[in-house]
């Protein structure tokens, strides 16, 4: 397992510190489940995204030429 060193500013750090503290949690998990979270995030939104286009290119939707104008898509 490897190991991260940051700078924070104390009052910021020590914010931080009694908020994990008032949720049952030490700022070291909290930071650490973090960083686990945004790693897979990039992967997930990246599956996601080729998901969505072949749906796309699978759809037998059709606009048929129509379009709109700005102001018929905001007309209330």
């Amino acid at each position: 397992m490897g190991s991260l060193s940051i700078i924070v500013d104390d009052p910021i750090l020590q914010k931080a510190h009694k908020r994990a503290t008032k949720q049952g949690v030490s700022l070291n998990a909290l930071l650490r489940g973090f960083i686990e979270s945004y790693s897979e995030g990039t992967e997930q939104y990246r599956q996601a995204t080729i998901r969505i286009l072949e749906l796309a290119k699978q759809s037998t939707a059709a606009s048929n030429g129509q379009g709109w104008t700005r102001e018929e898509l905001y007309e209330r």
